[in-house]
Formats: C-alpha cells, sequence, structure tokens
C-alpha cells in the first residue's frame, strides 16, 4: 500500500511537470509569435518573410499597446508554478522572465523617448534594408516597395516619440549632434540611381522577367523621389531646427528630469549585475591600475624605461604602424583572421557552421562610428555574418590594434559566439536571439585576451595593442559612470582616457561622445569579462588537473547570450559535476 501511495505521488508530480512545462512552451510559442508580428523588420531578421512587406509600428500608441503586452506574457507566465517545471525550464522561465522585466521597465523610464543613441539608428538601418531582405522573385521586390512606402509613417512614429521627450525635457545632449546630420544627408540626392535604396533594382535575378524588371526599377525610382527622400530631409529637418536646439548643454544623462533613475536602469539592464555607478567607477579605477602596470612591462621592454608617453608618441606616430591604403589594412585583417581560424580547434570543442567575411564601414558611417562593428547572419544561413572595418582616417588605425580588434569582433569573439547561438535548436527561439550585452560583450572581450593563448600577440607591440584594449573597456567603466553620475566634463572624460591609453585622440574623442549618446552600454564589456575571467579561474582552481578549456568554453557558449548569474550557475552545476564524476 505504501509503495502504491508513493508511485501515486510520483506520477502526480511527473504530469505535473509535464503540464507546468507544456504551458511555459505554448507561452514562449505565443510570445515568439507577437515578437515576430509586432516588428516585422525582427521576423525578416529571423527569416520569416510573412511580414515581409510591412515596418514596425513606432509611435507612441505602439509603443503603449507593447508595455501592456509585455506586462501581460509577464503575468501569464508568473502564473506558472516554476517549482513543477524541470531544471532546464526553470533556466528558460528565469531568463524570459528577467527580458520581460527589463523591457517593462525600459518604458517605465522613458527609454523610448531616446531612440537615437548614435549606433544604427532607426535610419541607417532603413537604407542597409536592401542587404537583409530577399530578392529571388518579383513578389520580393513587390514587398522591399512597399516597405519603401511605408518610410513616412515609420520616421513619424520615432519623430513623434522625440517630441514627446522634448516635452518632458528628457534628451540627448547638443555635442553628440556635431557631425550626426550628415548621416542623414548622405540619403539625400537628386539623383536617386545613388542611394543604397536602389541597389536592389541593379541587380535582377533571372527569375524576374524584362517587363517586371522596367515596371519595379521605375516604380523604386517615383517612391525614393516621392516618398523616402523627403523623408530624410524631414528627419533633417526636424534634428536640425527643433531638437538640436532642445537638446541639453549638460552631458550627464542623470542633468535631465528622471536620469538619475533611468541611468541606474541602464546599469543594471547592461551588466545584469544589482552594482552601483559608484561600485563600478571604482572596479574601473582599479582595473586601470593593474592594466598600467602590465603596459608599463612593455614599455621597459621596448626600452623607454618608465617614458609611457614617450612610448605612446612613438607608436603614435612612426609609419611602421598604420597602413597607406585601406586595402593594406583589410589585407592585415584578413591574414590575422586566418591565422587565428586555423587555431580555433585547440580552443573549442563546437564550432559554428556559418562562415563570416570582412568589409568596410560604409561611408557615410564611417566619419562618426567606432572602429569596427560585426554584423550577425541571416538565421536560416543564407547570409554570412560579417566583420566590418573602418578605415576612414587611417592614421587613427593603428596596426597594432588590428589583432585585438579582430579577435573581438569576428573569432573567437562575436561572430563565432553569435553564430554558435543561432545554431543551438534545442533552446527556445527566443533564446537564440537574446543578447544581454554583459555576457556578449565579456566575451568578446575575453576573446581578445585567448588570443595570448594561442599565441596571436607575436610582438610586444600587438600585445600593448591588446592592454590598450583592455585599457580602453577599463576606462569606460570610469569615464562612463563620470559623466553620467558624478559630474565629469566631456574635457575630463578626454583627458583620463588620453593619459591612461595610447589610443589616438580621433579615436577617444569618438567614443567619449558615444558614451555621452549611448550611457551604461559601454559598462557591459569589462564586467562581463571579469566575470567570465573569475568563472574561468574558479573552474582551473577547482578542477586542478582536469580541468579542459574545450569543455569549459562549451559550458559558456552552449546556453546562448544569458545573464551573468545564470553564467555563474551554469558554471557552478559544471564544476560539480566535473567534480563527482
Amino acid at each position: 500500500m505504501k509503495i502504491r501511495y508513493i508511485l501515486v505521488l510520483l506520477l502526480m508530480v511527473f504530469f505535473g511537470c509535464q503540464s507546468a512545462d507544456g504551458q511555459l512552451q505554448a507561452l514562449f510559442d505565443d510570445h515568439w509569435e507577437y515578437s515576430l508580428q509586432s516588428n516585422p523588420l525582427f521576423a525578416t531578421a529571423q527569416s520569416d518573410h510573412r511580414f515581409n512587406d510591412r515596418l514596425p509600428e513606432t509611435g507612441l500608441e505602439a509603443m503603449e499597446l507593447r508595455y501592456q503586452a509585455n506586462r501581460d506574457f509577464l503575468e501569464q507566465l508568473q502564473n506558472i508554478s516554476r517549482e513543477r517545471l524541470t531544471d532546464e525550464s526553470r533556466i528558460n522561465y528565469d531568463i524570459l522572465e528577467i527580458q520581460l522585466q527589463n523591457t517593462i521597465r525600459a518604458y517605465e523610464v522613458n527609454d523610448h523617448l531616446l531612440p537615437l543613441n548614435g549606433w544604427w539608428d532607426y535610419h541607417a538601418t532603413f537604407v542597409d534594408l536592401g542587404n537583409r531582405m530577399p530578392f529571388n522573385n518579383t513578389e520580393d521586390f513587390e514587398k522591399y516597395l512597399s516597405r519603401l512606402e511605408a518610410f513616412p509613417e515609420y520616421n513619424s512614429g520615432y519623430i513623434e516619440r522625440m517630441r514627446k521627450g522634448m516635452e518632458q525635457e528628457f534628451v540627448r545632449p547638443q555635442v553628440v549632434f556635431d557631425d550626426y546630420l550628415a548621416s542623414i544627408e548622405a540619403h539625400i540626392s537628386d539623383d536617386v540611381s545613388e542611394s543604397l535604396l536602389f541597389e536592389p533594382f541593379l541587380d535582377f535575378p533571372g527569375s524576374v522577367d524584362d517587363e517586371d524588371q522596367e515596371r519595379l526599377t521605375d516604380r523604386a525610382a517615383e517612391i525614393l523621389e516621392d516618398v523616402v527622400i523627403p523623408e530624410f530631409v524631414r528627419l533633417r529637418d526636424f534634428l536640425r531646427d527643433e531638437y538640436i536646439p532642445a537638446a541639453t548643454e549638460t552631458i550627464g544623462i542623470t542633468e535631465v528630469p528622471g536620469g538619475e533613475e533611468y541611468y541606474n536602469y541602464l546599469v543594471q539592464y547592461y551588466t545584469t549585475m544589482e552594482i552601483s555607478p559608484a561600485e563600478i567607477h571604482q572596479t574601473g579605477l582599479d582595473e586601470v591600475e593593474r592594466i598600467r602596470s602590465e603596459m608599463m612591462e612593455i614599455v621597459d621592454e621596448a626600452g623607454f624605461g618608465d617614458d609611457f608617453d614617450g612610448f605612446v608618441e612613438f607608436l603614435r606616430n612612426d609609419p611602421q604602424f598604420y597602413a597607406e591604403t585601406p586595402e593594406e589594412l583589410m589585407k592585415e585583417t584578413a591574414y590575422v583572421l586566418k591565422k587565428m581560424d586555423g587555431k580555433l580547434p585547440e580552443l573549442f570543442k563546437t564550432l559554428p557552421r556559418l562562415p563570416y567575411g570582412i568589409m568596410e564601414v560604409p561611408d557615410y558611417l564611417a566619419p562618426r562610428t567606432a572602429t569596427a562593428y560585426y554584423s550577425r547572419g541571416a538565421a536560416d544561413r543564407t547570409r554570412a555574418g560579417f566583420y566590418a572595418v573602418n578605415t576612414y582616417d587611417l592614421p587613427s588605425r593603428p596596426l597594432y590594434e588590428v589583432t585585438a580588434l579582430s579577435l573581438h569582433e569576428a573569432v573567437p569573439g562575436h561572430h563565432l559566439q553569435i553564430a554558435l547561438q543561432q545554431e543551438l535548436d534545442d533552446l527556445p527561439k527566443f533564446r537564440t536571439v537574446a543578447g544581454f550585452t554583459a555576457y556578449v560583450e565579456g566575451w568578446a572581450l575575453y576573446s581578445e585576451w585567448l588570443g595570448l593563448e594561442a599565441d596571436m600577440y607575436g610582438d610586444p607591440y600587438s600585445n600593448f595593442g591588446r592592454l590598450s584594449y583592455e585599457m580602453w573597456r577599463a576606462l569606460r567603466l570610469v569615464v562612463d559612470t563620470g559623466m553620467h553620475a558624478k559630474g565629469w566634463t566631456r574635457e575630463e572624460a578626454i583627458d583620463f582616457m588620453a593619459v591612461n591609453s595610447a589610443l589616438s585622440m580621433h579615436n577617444i574623442r569618438s567614443e567619449v561622445n558615444r558614451y555621452i549618446f549611448w550611457p551604461g552600454q559601454a559598462l557591459a564589456y569589462k564586467m562581463g569579462e571579469i566575470k567570465i575571467r573569475e568563472l574561468r579561474t574558479e573552474a582551473e582552481e577547482s578542477l586542478g588537473g582536469a580541468f579542459d578549456l574545450r569543455e569549459f568554453h562549451d559550458v559558456i557558449l552552449l546556453s546562448g547570450s544569458v545573464p551573468l548569474s545564470v553564467l555563474e550557475d551554469n558554471v557552478k552545476k559544471y564544476i560539480e559535476e566535473a567534480t563527482t564524476n
């Protein structure tokens, strides 16, 4: 009788878990479908082409509706008994809960009223639409034209949100707009054939007959001339005549109404940690001191004694450290990456199937964007990932930084991690696209350091470049919190970075503007990397000779992008299981 009772209890628990897991999966499916329908551009990026003729709704009403929808999803999630879920489902539950809470909190602190951050803003992403859609037949071109026709409403929604921000004095600083309008004016031309949005009509596939080609081309020219380009003019004029004059003269986000609460949210969001700006600031100062001592060892080794400034001046001015042409910089980048490709199997058990390529940053973005960036490939593997290298202003792109930069942006950094995540078919779909910045950027910075184990830094200059990049990320902790929480001026931030790094002054000024424009985001890199290296040290010390670096990297990578707390739990579980076995 006792055994029968126990069996009944076990069956009840089993079916209870199954029911809770089933409820959770149904919610995942509903939330994923909502994500696709409410953001057709996201759907396209996920190779779901049902909505390729639409753009997302972007106005205030749409933001309110999404806020309410996410609150409803959170309520449904929290009505599911977490205790009755399997271990893996609990992880999925926790991650979706964090994502929903973050999205809800973002709306409540008015993040939607600051849609511009200087980094692939909506107008820059829109003109890249031709690279983000399929063009296999006439229907694909028709859908693309429908999206072009929808641009006025799409643009209006963003302008409406910025106007609301102006009413509440919740705006960006004037200083970051010094050269911003050029990123819009680049798409205003009397000759529509020069538009990036016209490029799909320059090369039709054979499946589109001559008559349709002529009709589609004429229609595209008409829409660009009458609809799209006037909207770029409208956006430029709005920013020039209304928004920028209303922007603040101060640089700290905490200087605007509600800014302190907003910055505290950004710190938590980007680091996935419960930590204060003051704690991050001190962590940054400690890291700057540590890295500086390692840099001084190289300065001495290079024959400069303790003359850091003299060594930096040598690096900034000696022609051997600079490419003479964009082609030379691209070739050096390609060489470094091909060399790293050959070393990947020594470090990783699991590698992505999706390849990557390298490209130059588009001319219209190059003067005001970062040294490099990565663009993920298509979810259906029909488009590779791309590492974009900025070849503008070659004297500000030293060759001794190429190795660290390339390992960060391509392999084993962003491409390897993101492509692997896209290929994790056993995870719920929302986890294959999750992008917790502290994890993503922390991994990429860890990848720069990992290059030491792969013997990628063959001379003291490239290793100094690596340390300079690590210093750069440590400086971010000090400078971002300095400007947004401690009242630093822009000049103080620039001076602090110049004194403590070998970065060119062009890069320093661009970076400081980035931190002003996009508060909090730059904190993620070093905080994430510190956590990953702490977890690796813990695993090495716990497992001793049984530690396997390739296994450890699987543990870090094969759950996709996760909050640092989840990452820590995963590593502790790995250590426990490895110790037991």
